[in-house]
């Protein structure tokens, strides 16, 4: 069996009553530079996604363009390894779970970029993790599974790097 890892991020920080929808709200200053953050320390750990599930939110996109630049390759918005998917917005954990099963068996580094309290109810219940103080906006955890994404379950994941870590 081929172990697989997932790497799930919360978008970095949001602006807040910018007189936007929320789907439209841009990143902070400072979620720019925690983006960039987030792919260096990712380019660092040698991890490189297959695939990329993304929220089509304003935040989550820049996010990911961000947190993707560093790497060789195509990671654009236009690219096929990023896919936006409606349904991250708003997921609770069985949403994400059920999105990640469905993903091509040959990808064997996936990464969801998403929003709380999906994206930390997904790690925590995919791992067992209590990270306190939970998901900040920024933060991500490196999940390995020694399963097919099909067969993906609550606590068969082992997560090897947590938002507390850095």
């Amino acid at each position: 069996m081929t172990t697989r890892t997932l790497i799930v991020l919360r978008h970095a920080q949001a602006a807040h009553g910018s007189g936007l929808p929320d789907r439209e709200r841009p990143l902070t200053e400072r979620g720019e530079l925690d983006a960039r953050r987030v792919g260096e320390a990712l380019t660092g750990m040698d991890l490189r996604p297959d695939l990329v599930l993304c929220s089509p939110s304003v935040r989550t996109r820049r996010t990911a363009a961000l947190a993707l630049s560093g790497f060789e390759g195509d990671f654009t918005p236009s690219s096929a390894d990023i896919l936006f998917e409606p349904v991250i917005y708003e997921a609770y954990f069985e949403e994400l779970l059920t999105l990640i099963r469905r993903s091509d068996p040959e990808t064997r580094t996936l990464m969801l970029i998403g929003h709380n309290p999906g994206v930390h109810d997904l790690v925590r219940e995919l791992t067992g993790w209590d990270g306190d103080p939970g998901f900040r906006p920024g933060a991500f955890a490196v999940i390995e599974i020694d399963d097919e994404w099909a067969g993906l379950d609550t606590g068969r994941g082992v997560i090897r790097w947590s938002p507390g870590d850095h």
